[in-house]
C-alpha cells in the first residue's frame, strides 16, 4: 500500500500537524517502511506488539493442495465443491486473473464476484455490500483491493495464487477466524512451488496441513448429503399447496415411494454426476526425491526434441538467443512462454530450442531467419494482463541450479556479473555492490549508479518480496546510500526476518 502513493499522502498531512500532538500508530504489520514513519512522526514512542511478527491466528487452519499448473482452476472448483456452506475469498495475484477466475465461476454456476483495481468506486461499493449481505458466496480478489475487507463469518481463504510478498499471505488469511471463531485457508501450488510453503511457516510460525484435492465421489457423497438435509430443512407451505396436491398424487401413483425420491434426488443431482463422472485425480506428489512427482512434473513440460535432433537444429552458428521481461514471478513458465510465441509469430514448437524461465525473466533461442517475425510479432504479446518485451541478447544466461531458479553468473569488468550475481532465485555477492555500468561492481557504499550497458549484460535486479531460494544473510539486498532496503524470502532467513 505504502509503495502506491499511500506514503506519500501519510507524509503530507503529518508535516502539517502542529508539533505538540498525541501520535497513535497501528499497523498489522511492521515493515522498516512504517517503522520510519513511526520514527520521523514521533517522539520517543511505547511500542506495543501482540504476539510474534507476522504470526498467524492460531484459530486458521492452514491446508496446501499440490496440483499441475494446467489443473489449478478445476482444483479451486472441487474446493469450493467440497465445502458447500464456504462464505470466502480467493485470492489471485493480477487484476486479470482475478476477472478471469471470478467469470469463469460465474460462467460455471458459481455464485462469485471479483474485486480489483479496474472497478469503479460504485462497483466496488455494489460488490461489497452484496458480499456483505451473502448474496454472493465468493469474492475474487488481489491483495490490494481486498484491503480494508471487515466482513464478518468468512469461513475460507483460498489462495488460488500465492502472494509475491510472504508479508501478503499473513493479510490474507487473517480475513477469516475473526471474533474467536475457526477458519480455513487453503493454498493451491504446482509442483514448483513447495519451498514458498517452507518459507511461510518459518514466516508465521505455523505448519501447514498438506491435504488432497477431493476426489469425484467424495464430492458427489458431500454435495448429496447436503441435497438431503435441504430437503429435510425446507418448509412446507400447506395452504399454496394444497389445490395441488390432488394432481401431483395422481401422476405419482404408479410409481413407489422410493422411485419417488430417487427421481426428485437425482433432478437436482445428476448435474453432479454427469460433471464428476470421467473426472481425474487431479493430485500431484511434490515431495523431495518423490520419481513418481517428478515424472508428473515432467508431464507438464511442453515435449521436447531429442538431444540429437535439438543438437541438430540449433548449433551455435545458426541460432538467436533472446531476452524476455517475464519470468516465474509474472506467473510465466516454460509451456505459457512456449505457446505465446508460437500464437504470436505463427512458428511451430520444433522451431523453438531451448526455453530458460528464472525467477524475473526468461530467455528462449531459435533460429536466425526467425529473428525477424519473432521480434516484430512476439514482442508487444500479452500474457495475463503482462506486456512481453523481446531484445536479442548476446550472451549465454546463467547456469540453472535448480528448476525455475536462476543461476550463477559472472562477467568482464565493464558488465555482468562480478564476485556475484543471481542465484537460485536469490541474491549472492560480496558483503557490499551496486549496479555500475550495467553489471554488478563491488563498492564498500553500495547503492544504484547509472549507466549504459546492452541487455545482455543489464540483468534485472530482484523485486521487493519475493521467495528467493538463498537469500543471504540479511534475508535479501543490504541497504544502501540513497535506496531503502529491498526484502526477498526464501530457504534461508537471515537475522532480520
Amino acid at each position: 500500500m505504502l509503495n502506491m502513493g499511500f506514503k506519500e499522502d501519510i507524509d503530507f498531512i503529518l508535516s502539517a500537524t502542529p508539533d505538540t500532538k498525541n501520535t497513535w500508530l497501528f499497523s498489522a504489520t511492521m515493515p522498516k517502511e512504517v517503522a520510519a514513519i513511526a520514527k520521523n512522526y514521533m517522539t520517543d514512542p511505547l511500542e506495543v506488539a501482540m504476539g510474534h511478527k507476522n504470526q498467524s491466528n492460531e484459530n486458521i487452519e492452514h491446508v496446501y493442495y499440490s496440483v499441475k499448473e494446467k489443473d489449478r482452476y478445476d482444483a479451486l472448483k472441487r474446493l469450493i465443491d467440497a465445502s458447500p456452506e464456504i462464505f470466502g475469498l480467493v485470492f489471485c495475484r493480477t487484476r486479470n486473473e482475478t476477472a478471469t477466475v471470478a467469470e469463469k465461476l460465474a460462467k460455471d454456476g458459481y455464485s462469485a464476484e471479483p474485486l480489483h483495481g479496474d472497478l469503479s468506486q460504485a462497483m466496488r461499493d455494489r460488490v461489497m455490500d452484496r458480499f456483505r449481505e451473502r448474496s454472493i458466496q465468493l469474492l475474487v480478489a488481489t491483495d490490494v483491493a481486498a484491503r480494508g475487507i471487515d466482513v464478518d463469518n468468512i469461513t475460507h481463504v483460498i489462495n488460488y495464487n500465492l502472494p509475491d510478498d510472504i508479508e501478503n499471505y499473513t493479510h490474507r488469511s487473517g480475513r477469516t477466524a475473526r471474533a474467536g471463531r475457526t477458519g480455513k485457508s487453503l493454498v493451491l501450488i504446482n509442483t514448483r512451488e513447495h519451498y514458498k510453503i517452507k518459507a511461510i511457516e518459518r514466516q508465521i510460525r505455523m505448519d501447514f496441513t498438506p491435504a488432497l484435492i477431493p476426489n469425484a465421489a467424495e464430492i458427489c457423497g458431500i454435495q448429496l448429503n447436503k441435497l438431503i438435509s435441504k430437503v429435510k430443512d425446507i418448509e412446507v407451505k400447506e395452504n399454496d399447496i394444497a389445490p395441488y396436491l390432488p394432481a401431483i398424487m395422481a401422476d405419482f401413483e404408479e410409481l413407489s415411494k422410493e422411485e419417488v425420491i430417487k427421481k426428485f434426488i437425482s433432478a437436482e443431482f445428476n448435474r453432479f454426476i454427469e460433471y464428476y463422472d470421467r473426472a481425474g485425480d487431479l493430485n500431484v506428489a511434490s515431495g523431495k526425491g518423490d520419481k513418481k512427482g517428478r515424472d508428473r512434473e515432467r508431464d507438464d513440460r511442453p515435449e521436447r526434441a531429442t538431444r540429437g535432433e535439438r543438437r541438430d537444429r540449433f548449433d551455435d552458428t545458426n541460432k538467436t538467443r533472446f531476452f524476455v521481461n517475464l519470468g516465474q514471478r509474472d506467473g510465466l513458465n516454460p509451456g505459457g512462454l512456449l505457446r505465446v510465441i508460437c500464437d504470436a509469430s505463427g512458428l511451430t514448437s520444433s522451431s523453438i530450442g531451448k526455453i530458460d524461465v528464472l525467477q524475473n525473466y526468461s530467455f528462449f533461442e531459435t533460429n536466425k531467419d526467425n529473428e525477424t517475425d519473432v521480434l516484430r510479432k512476439v514482442n508487444g504479446a500479452e500474457f495475463e494482463g503482462h506486456t512481453m518485451n523481446v531484445e536479442i541478447t548476446s550472451k549465454q544466461p546463467p547456469a540453472r541450479r535448480a528448476s525455475g531458479g536462476g543461476g550463477n553468473f559472472r562477467g568482464s569488468r565493464d558488465g555482468g556479473s562480478r564476485d556475484g550475481g543471481f542465484r537460485e532465485g536469490g541474491f549472492k555477492g560480496r558483503s557490499e555492490g551496486g549496479f555500475r555500468e550495467g553489471g554488478f561492481k563491488s563498492r564498500s557504499e553500495g547503492g544504484f549508479r547509472g549507466g549504459s550497458a546492452s541487455r545482455s549484460n543489464d540483468r534485472p535486479p530482484r523485486r521487493d518480496g519475493s521467495y528467493g531460494k538463498d537469500s543471504g544473510s540479511n534475508g535479501g539486498f543490504r541497504k544502501s546510500s540513497g535506496t531503502s532496503e529491498r526484502r526477498t524470502y526464501g530457504k534461508k532467513f537471515g537475522s532480520n526476518y
